[in-house]
């Protein structure tokens, strides 16, 4: 009788399995590369390189929509460090044109401002751009001198190169199209009159390159007074003595109601070959009261520290012989 030992008991005691050691994950490593039997979720960005992917999610995105306060912040916080802020220059005027039966009337003010500062009482706000156009300008006095005296120029070339006489729609062309190339940034407003082959002319020219043609306009900080007599008075066919009256006062108007405008009132009268500067037409705001005596300071008052004197010698040089010039 065979005796076969099993060594595999039929209801074995299973055996516990081995405890677990869990691993203690480490803090700061969150792009750690997926495990190699995990498939790794593949993102948008897995074109592109590591670095570049890095870089971009440390970089702040600006928020999508709304505007952007970054300058006002700076600008604040530069302000409360000490740095002073320039202000704005305001300025000031009344500048008027209109259509009559026989030309163009154009009208300004005399003042000119430097903020709230007067700083010329009888400048000349009608400027030359042709012998038969005239224009009166608004705005930064700097720009608009600048402004009409390129265009002037330009004109004049253009009537040596053509032997005519300069149109009225050439002034406009070249003054809106250089507003227009600088987008506002040159301060002027002007209004363009003129009388040419085709007629009497009046348009007026904003800082941005638009331009209107109308029978009468006004432009400047006084502009809504004169516009108000304007409406209330104009009318088609005035003669040229209506016209110039009805200029000086809403040149006027714009004196008295805008503190901007002020001095005296300028007129200019543009007809068929002939062109008349009214300089200081009228004058709203006379001196009322001048010390007969005059200013007279005693000695004393201001400290000289020191005095010097040089004397000027005039040199002169004479060269003798030579050959002389010739043109």
């Amino acid at each position: 009788m065979t005796h076969v030992i099993s060594f595999f008991s039929p209801n074995p005691t299973p055996t516990p399995p081995p405890p677990r050691v869990q691993k203690q994950k480490k803090k700061g490593n969150r792009n750690r590369e997926p495990s190699r039997k995990k498939k790794a979720r593949r993102s948008p960005l897995s074109h592109r390189p590591r670095a570049q992917i890095r870089m971009t999610g440390s970089m702040d995105l600006p928020a999508k929509g709304g505007f952007s306060y970054e300058l006002c912040r700076r600008n604040d916080f530069l302000e409360k460090k000490g740095l002073k802020i320039p202000g704005f220059l305001k300025t000031g005027t009344t500048i008027v044109g209109l259509v009559f039966q026989d030309g163009v009337v154009l009208g300004a003010d005399t003042r000119a401002t430097e903020g709230p500062i007067v700083a010329d009482k009888n400048c000349e706000k009608i400027h030359f751009m042709a012998p038969n156009i005239y224009c009166c300008g608004a705005g930064t006095a700097a720009d608009t001198e600048a402004v009409t005296d390129m265009v002037s120029s330009q004109l004049q070339l253009h009537r040596y190169a053509t032997g005519r006489e300069s149109r009225v729609v050439t002034a406009l062309t070249l003054l809106k199209s250089h507003l227009f190339k600088y987008q506002g940034h040159v301060s002027a407003a002007l209004v363009l009159g003129g009388v040419d082959c085709t007629g009497p002319h009046l348009h007026t020219v904003y800082p941005h390159g638009s331009t209107d043609t109308l029978p009468f306009a006004t432009m400047g900080s006084g502009s809504l007074a004169a516009m108000s007599v304007f409406e209330s008075k104009y009318k088609e066919g005035l003669t040229r003595e209506e016209g110039i009256q009805l200029v000086t006062d809403a040149i006027r108007g714009g004196i008295f109601n805008d503190l901007g405008s002020g001095s005296n009132v300028d007129v200019c009268v543009i007809t068929k070959g002939k062109t008349e500067y009214l300089r200081n037409h009228e004058l709203p705001n006379p001196r009322t009261y001048v010390s007969s005596k005059g200013y007279s300071f005693t000695k004393g008052q201001t400290e000289v520290l020191s005095t010097k004197i040089t004397q000027l010698k005039q040199k002169v040089e004479v060269a003798e012989g030579g050959d002389a010039m010739e043109e």
